[in-house]
């Protein structure tokens, strides 16, 4: 057993992002294992550009708001405590409400072989982000 290395707080990429984004590394495992956990903390407005991760990705919502959005419009609003799972590869974006800063768990895991883990793509436009929201999320079948 071992603590892990710290990392400092690093503002997020301008190129993944649009608004005032900050996220600390909690783990970025290493072989064999392939957990990776960031705290996410997006300030009112921010949000990712459209984006999928190979093998999908969860959302716990530590504080404020959180808009979690897909391809068909859907604006997901959740909430403190509340864990939204993105399957894997389907693209998405979150951020935070317009009102307020919203802190985030983004967990998801690398494949072990080295290739991308997330495919970044165009930021996601103000109509997309205005969407009216829902906080009815879809039924997971079996």
């Amino acid at each position: 057993m071992q603590f892990v290395q710290q990392q400092p707080t690093s503002k997020a990429p301008a190129d993944w992002f649009t608004g005032d984004v900050w996220w600390d590394v909690i783990v970025a495992g290493q072989e064999p294992s392939r957990m990776r956990a960031n705290l996410v903390r997006f300030s009112p407005g921010a949000r990712t550009n459209w984006h999928s991760h190979v093998l999908g990705q969860a959302l716990h919502v530590v504080s404020g708001v959180a808009l979690i959005g897909t391809r068909d419009g859907t604006v997901f609003e959740a909430h403190p405590g509340e864990t939204v799972a993105c399957p894997p590869g389907e693209e998405h974006w979150h951020g935070a409400a317009p009102d307020r800063f919203m802190e985030h768990l983004a967990l998801w895991e690398a494949k072990g072989d080295g290739s991308t883990e997330t495919t970044w793509a165009e930021p996601v436009t103000d109509q997309q982000y205005n969407s009216p929201r829902t906080r009815e999320l879809p039924q997971a079948t079996s």
